[in-house]
């Protein structure tokens, strides 16, 4: 696979090429860093993921890439906010229901522990409503454990759950015994207010079986609520994926200082668009936050395994695990209110980034194959 990628075939990027070279270093943390192409590759995975995005937002029949890589594995959003679990979690558990603290902190926690919808929806049949105030343990594990026993999965695979050990033999059972725990002892309260997202992140983790990575990607579901309003680029938490990813980007000399590399990138990225001449479509003219670059580096390490094996991470995985499986939904875009962002949405087929416009063109369907016909 060569390096130069075969990102924008079927996105042009009205505007001038870019003639830059790959950076020689930069500095990042008090040290010298030296990119490999993987830095680049970021950059341009973050453009051609994001257009694609945009198309399926926008209605435009797929395929929407000619990449092979992108075509034919699952691979996240850009943003975080706007990835499906997310998004069910924005519209179908944060904003339904009561927007008592108490209530949205035992629904997010409730949802997150599992992360899967499959699971929310089998207890919200059981149970109509969802609440802390009518919740019982004795009924929520039955039908938990109903569901184990007729061999349904319960747990999304996006990243490990520990189990807490409280005293149960089944693992959900235990995450039950967990969110009581944290309930009683009014972390809800604590979290909101903490007056800051660190100290709301030292909050969640004092909690048995809630590490670094846990407790982060938690108070980030906890704070797309309408309770929580902390700013996403006060810190970052990189996680194993990230650190692979960055270690690919910068090699060894990243390791101990990849909170920082993140934070580089979320600071630098118009620089680094523009140095490639690409044209990244914002977010409703959101900018990537924190949080967004960090998920980008999990996947930029999983695109490199087949675009870059010849640079490797820590993991040593060399290939791409889930393949992309079509899906007929429409693409949901409906994000916090308080971000503002919901009022512009987007109409017509042309993404304007104020100096660059991305135009989607549907190549000849018999070109790609047949797994590449339909949504991601």
């Amino acid at each position: 696979m060569p390096d130069q990628l075969c990102l924008l075939d079927d996105v042009q990027v009205a505007g001038p090429a870019s003639t830059e070279a790959l950076p020689s270093e930069i500095v990042v943390g008090g040290r010298r860093l030296r990119p490999t192409v993987v830095f680049d590759t970021y950059w341009r995975f973050a453009a051609a993921r994001q257009a694609v995005y945009e198309a399926r937002r926008r209605g435009v029949p797929g395929p929407w890439t000619s990449d092979p890589i992108i075509r034919q594995h699952r691979f996240t959003n850009c943003f975080r906010a706007a990835d499906r679990v997310s998004q069910y979690l924005i519209r179908d558990v944060s904003y339904a229901g009561s927007q008592e603290p108490e209530e949205v902190f035992f629904r997010t926690l409730l949802f997150k522990v599992f992360n899967r919808i499959s699971t929310w929806r089998l207890l919200v049949d059981a149970f109509g409503g969802i609440s802390w105030q009518g919740y019982d343990y004795t009924r929520y594990d039955q039908v938990l454990g109903d569901a184990f026993a007729r061999g349904e999965r319960l747990y999304s695979a996006a990243y490990v759950v520990p189990p807490p050990a409280l005293g149960e033999d089944r693992k959900h059972s235990n995450h039950l015994r967990l969110i009581e725990m944290m309930m009683k002892t009014k972390a809800a309260a604590r979290v909101r207010d903490a007056g800051s997202m660190r100290v709301a992140f030292e909050v969640l983790r004092e909690y048995p079986a809630i590490g670094d990575f846990l407790a982060y990607q938690y108070l980030i579901d906890l704070n797309y609520s309408s309770v929580l309003d902390y700013d996403e680029m006060e810190f970052v938490v990189p996680g194993p994926g990230a650190r692979d990813g960055i270690r690919k980007c910068f090699g060894a000399a990243a390791i101990g200082i990849e909170a920082d590399v993140i934070r580089y990138m979320a600071d630098h990225q118009e620089e680094h668009f523009s140095r490639l001449g690409l044209g990244f479509v914002r977010l409703e003219g959101r900018p990537l936050q924190l949080i967004d670059c960090q998920n980008l580096f999990c996947e930029v390490d999983k695109y490199a395994r087949v675009a870059h094996p010849e640079i490797a991470g820590h993991s040593g995985r060399t290939r791409i695990k889930q393949k992309f499986q079509p899906v007929s939904e429409p693409v949901p875009a409906w994000f916090p209110p308080k971000w503002g962002i919901n009022d512009s949405g987007p109409s017509g087929v042309a993404a304007s980034t104020g100096t660059s416009t991305y135009v989607f063109r549907q190549p000849a369907a018999s070109s790609l194959p047949r797994e590449a016909v339909g949504f991601w």
